[in-house]
């Protein structure tokens, strides 16, 4: 994140969409905010990697369905950049197959297109803050919604992953899973902040993850 003369925090956005209407609301939405910037924008996933690398972005607002290269995609190649950029995906369904695979992928969270103005820009500074926009209920819902051929498969690497982390790095792992933030695991186990920011940069480290809505992912597959 960028600091401003003024020596304010700013957030600086890169928005993917194949519907310009849809970019110029995004954009109008976030310019309302004194904290985020919009820095540059995509009309299609195959161009995400270059304006990702030309704007530096601290967020991807990526829609998951386009028409040349979708967002799947083009969040799997955002991912392998160095130091890539948060991602959250846009989708106008909430129960959507390609939401799944695109939190497996990386993503730090999905937002509905006709969500709240509010509720995009909180979405934008709370991965920006390196938390994740993960709602447990929606997330197990996405997949129980939509079977994985891979399932147990799944469940037993994500079973021997987990046997890796120490106890307290569990206890982190499994509140991460349940979509607490640094501040509210902070509180629930009597641990400093950035303690706990160092117990999920371990976790991360351990299991090989990109962020925290990977670990949730593998703590939800290791409960089968």
């Amino acid at each position: 994140m960028a600091v401003t003369g003024g020596g304010r925090t700013e957030v600086r956005v890169l928005l993917v969409d194949d519907d310009p209407l849809v970019r110029s609301g995004l954009r109008a939405i976030l310019d309302a905010a004194d904290d985020v910037r919009v820095v540059g924008e995509a009309s299609d996933g195959d161009e995400v990697v270059t304006a990702v690398q030309a704007h530096a972005p601290d967020v991807v607002l990526m829609d998951i369905r386009m028409r040349r290269t979708n967002g799947l995609d083009a969040t799997a190649s955002v991912r392998a950049l160095p130091r890539p950029p948060n991602i959250v995906v846009l989708t106008a369904f909430d129960l959507d197959r390609y939401v799944v695979a695109a939190l497996r992928a990386g993503a730090s969270g999905f937002l509905l297109k006709d969500a709240q103005p509010q509720q995009i820009i909180d979405g934008v500074r709370t991965v920006a803050s390196g938390d994740a926009i993960l709602s447990p209920g929606a997330t197990r819902t996405l997949l129980d919604r939509f079977a994985d051929p891979d399932a147990a498969e799944r469940q037993r690497s994500a079973v021997q992953a987990l046997a890796r982390l120490s106890p307290r790095q569990g206890e982190v792992a499994d509140l991460v899973a349940r979509g607490r933030t640094n501040a509210e695991i902070s509180r629930d186990l009597g641990l400093t902040e950035s303690t706990v920011k160092a117990y999920v940069s371990e976790i991360l480290s351990s299991l090989g993850l990109g962020n925290r809505v990977q670990v949730a992912l593998t703590v939800r597959d290791a409960a089968g």
